[in-house]
């Protein structure tokens, strides 16, 4: 059984505006017209994939597959350049397209623990509230663990969107240890027989190398309490920070087994063909995306929706 699918085509469409216009709209602009596609009109279209944040390997690929479509097609013309590109695209999220978290992994692991990580600022924490609120309409009982312990806003802010989403989280003051709070958390879940818990970590500490080190204790300290915890780990990235996003996914992945990307702020950016860089680097699957302020705007990705919304002009 699959669990919340929650996506909405439109509001996903209206939020790749900016981005539309920044790939979509310029490739079509540049073979609008044009009898025969050469090859310096493939260059140009690489260099818009490339300036796009789609990075440099996703781009030579897509290019190259017009390039061998174009020789096989006679008459030039014919051609949809424009829907080759779509494909393609689609087809390079698709290598490392993982759908939502089945039911079936729940009751296996039961407490299902994911952890949460990212640096300040990516909405970490409001992910939190939103991962929450749509495991908790698909009927499951969910439990927030606030381990960002050195933020000091972070309790507060977090205890909101707990409220919003109506599930228990659990809390220490400011400075404690955020392992000790993690612990706390998955031992709370036990006794109340609940089904997810989300551990929200810090986002900065001193130095990155002491963030770093905290990761691995929280990491060792759910695996003592809950066989192979945590089951997921999931990096939160800012879609506005486009590069920014795929250092921090290189710098996460050496000290933490990432399985999932959430790509927060999509709407509105025209960085959002990011997504397709870090998938192709880190060979890690985006899982969700937010496309908004709300507390349903936490999408599950679908990398075909994704591209269709991308290329479906206004």
């Amino acid at each position: 059984m699959k669990l919340f699918k929650n996506i909405n085509f439109d509001k996903l469409k209206d939020g790749l505006d900016k981005t539309r216009e920044k790939i979509v709209n310029r490739i079509s602009e540049t073979v609008s017209g044009k009898a025969n596609i050469d090859e310096a009109t493939l260059e140009e279209l690489e260099e818009i994939l490339i300036t796009s944040d789609i990075g440099l390997e996703t781009a030579m690929e897509v290019i190259e597959t017009t390039r061998i479509a174009l020789k096989r097609e006679q008459d030039r013309s014919k051609l949809n350049v424009l829907e080759v590109i779509q494909n393609e695209l689609a087809s390079a999220l698709d290598r490392y397209s993982e759908g939502p978290i089945d039911k079936i992994e729940i009751e296996k692991f039961k407490p299902y623990v994911i952890l949460i990580v990212g640096v300040n600022g990516a909405g970490k924490t409001t992910t939190v509230g939103k991962l929450a609120y749509n495991f908790k309409q698909s009927g499951l009982k969910v439990v927030i663990g606030s381990a960002d312990t050195f933020r000091a806003a972070a309790n507060e802010q977090l205890e909101i969107w707990a409220q919003r989403a109506g599930v228990e989280i659990v809390q220490k003051e400011s400075g404690s240890d955020p392992s000790a709070v993690a612990f706390d958390t998955l031992n709370v879940a036990k006794r109340t027989n609940a089904d997810i818990v989300l551990i929200d970590t810090a986002g900065r500490l001193h130095t990155k190398n002491n963030l770093m080190e905290e990761l691995k204790k929280i990491r060792k300290v759910l695996g003592k309490v809950v066989e192979n915890a945590p089951h997921d780990t999931f990096l939160v990235v800012d879609g506005n920070t486009g590069q920014n996003a795929l250092i921090q996914a290189r710098e996460f992945e050496k000290f933490t087994d990432l399985t999932g990307l959430i790509v927060t702020k999509l709407d509105g950016t025209a960085k959002g063909g990011v997504i397709f860089q870090i998938c192709a680097e880190q060979k890690v699957p985006v899982r969700y995306i937010g496309v908004g302020e709300k507390i349903d705007d936490l999408q599950d990705f679908d990398s075909k929706k994704y591209v269709k919304a991308l290329f479906e002009l206004q």
